[in-house]
């Protein structure tokens, strides 16, 4: 993956800083609360939403186990229906591809659909290097782009802003990127999405290259899926003369009948709607329909070596639907830029420490940023453990040990800052080993319990700062059973 945003601090630093926003925590409260809601309600329309969501994650862990031969599948299937196949180490290799694909064409301008990948590899600013521009047409990425902002959710990236600062964002901006804002536009939705519409309207009918992404690839027949509520990507997909499309290779599903699962799943979990309101599906390309050039260039940029991963490669499986964000009390109140990373919430929690490393100080602070509560599990359509993959990073970040970057295994030497949770880990360790040591303890903090501060001295003070110390006990559970009938022999 690219760098990090640039400037972004550490996940604490940037949260605190967000937390103060009350502008920005009600616009998140607002979204997510809605989101979540309607999609329960979505949800439990289906009586086997258990099986369904089962069927997923077994589709998906197939597939990541059989990846190397779906891929070539993938490949000889595209190939054969007219498209072209190209194959991205990085993201400054997927970014050439692209760059020398356009000039090919002679063109300097593209537009977009609203894709994460292109995103993760800083596309559009490798595009601009070369002296092409790339215009975003999902509504949300274009008031995103506009704004010179960055995206703060998966689904709909512009969440953080409310109606008056869009509106005053096409005001301001509009007239530098094409269409200016009608004169007098108010910061009703049908007028901000009319303004909108006829700013890329004109894009739509001059571009000769578009640019996507895709939800889901099928080695079957090299088909690629595209699911939207807007039309404005099937717009991207069907009038220009080349289509290139930049996918992360884990959006590969083995069969066109596998697809029948996520298409129940994704718009529930996503939208809360039982179907997406545009579901275009290409193959290569067709004479005198559509774009006559079709390129595909597959993206690994960190993939394979998550896929090493026995634990954290299950957020491979992720379908990008945002379940996971709407439901997370620290996503709600920290905000997604808060993450430094294109994956907001839970699941960029867990996906970017993983395609970037956590060498840097703020992919070493993502695994920490839940409160591992298990919302984010509960709600993902394909059963990520999110809360296993965190625990799972937060030991690679203090411990460090074997891992695999660029292909070669290597030892992560432990993170920076954590040399007082390595020893009270391993004095906890020691302590678990000796019985009669824990059972001292346990005695010596009973007896001691009216001394013990309401605040933890030194680094301990962090942890306090936003939590109450447990109380002890007036006396060990271990003494307690042996004085009650529960230590009696016999005892029912």
């Amino acid at each position: 993956m690219s760098g990090t945003f640039v400037g972004m601090p550490a996940f604490p630093e940037a949260a605190r800083e967000a937390v103060r926003d009350t502008t920005l925590r009600g616009n998140l409260r607002h979204a997510t609360h809605t989101i979540r809601d309607k999609r329960a309600r979505a949800v439990a329309e289906l009586d086997d939403w258990a099986a369904l969501r089962e069927a997923g994650k077994q589709i998906k862990v197939h597939t990541l186990r059989h990846l190397d031969r779906y891929l070539v599948q993938l490949e000889e299937s595209v190939t054969a229906a007219g498209g072209t196949v190209h194959w991205a180490a990085d993201a400054d290799e997927a970014n050439a591809i692209v760059a020398r694909l356009v000039e090919e064409t002679g063109e300097s301008e593209v537009v977009k659909v609203k894709s994460m990948a292109t995103q993760e590899t800083g596309l559009n600013e490798a595009l601009e290097a070369e002296g092409i521009r790339a215009y975003e047409t999902d509504l949300a990425e274009l008031i995103v782009q506009l704004g010179k902002d960055r995206p703060s959710h998966i689904l709909v990236p512009a969440v953080h802003r409310n109606r008056g600062e869009i509106r005053d964002i096409f005001r301001a901006e509009m007239g530098e990127w094409g269409r200016p804002a009608p004169e007098g536009l108010t910061d009703t939705p049908a007028e901000l999405a009319e303004a909108a519409r006829l700013h890329l309207r004109e894009k739509f009918l001059r571009a000769k290259v578009g640019v996507s992404g895709a939800n889901f690839m099928v080695a079957e027949t090299g088909t690629l899926v595209v699911v939207e509520s807007e039309g404005n990507g099937r717009m991207c997909l069907t009038l220009p003369e080349t289509l290139i499309s930049v996918v992360g290779i884990e959006k590969t599903v083995p069969t066109w009948r596998d697809l029948e699962v996520f298409l129940q799943t994704l718009p529930r979990s996503s939208t809360a709607e039982r179907m997406n309101p545009y579901t275009s599906m290409w193959t290569g390309t067709t004479d005198d329909d559509g774009p006559q050039n079709f390129h595909l260039v597959l993206l690994d940029n960190g993939r394979t070596d998550t896929l090493a991963d026995e634990i954290g490669r299950q957020a491979l499986r992720c379908i990008r639907c945002s379940a996971c964000l709407n439901v997370c009390p620290v996503y709600e109140r920290a905000g997604g830029h808060a993450y430094g990373s294109v994956y907001p919430g839970p699941i960029g929690a867990i996906l970017s420490p993983q395609l970037r490393g956590t060498g840097s100080e703020i992919d070493a602070s993502l695994p920490y940023a839940s409160s591992l509560c298990g919302a984010c599990y509960e709600v993902c359509p394909v059963a990520i453990d999110i809360p296993e993959v965190l625990v799972h990073l937060r030991e690679r970040v203090v411990q460090g040990g074997p891992a695999v970057r660029n292909g070669n295994r290597v030892l992560l030497k432990p993170a920076k800052g954590h040399a007082a949770e390595r020893a009270a880990m391993r004095a906890a360790q020691w302590a678990f080993a000796h019985p009669g040591v824990l059972r001292t303890g346990q005695r010596l903090a009973s007896r001691t319990r009216r001394l013990h501060p309401r605040t933890l001295p030194g680094p301990g003070r962090a942890w306090t700062g936003s939590r109450d110390l447990p109380a002890v006990p007036a006396e060990p559970f271990r003494d307690w059973w042996q004085r009650t009938r529960g230590g009696k022999e016999g005892a029912e």
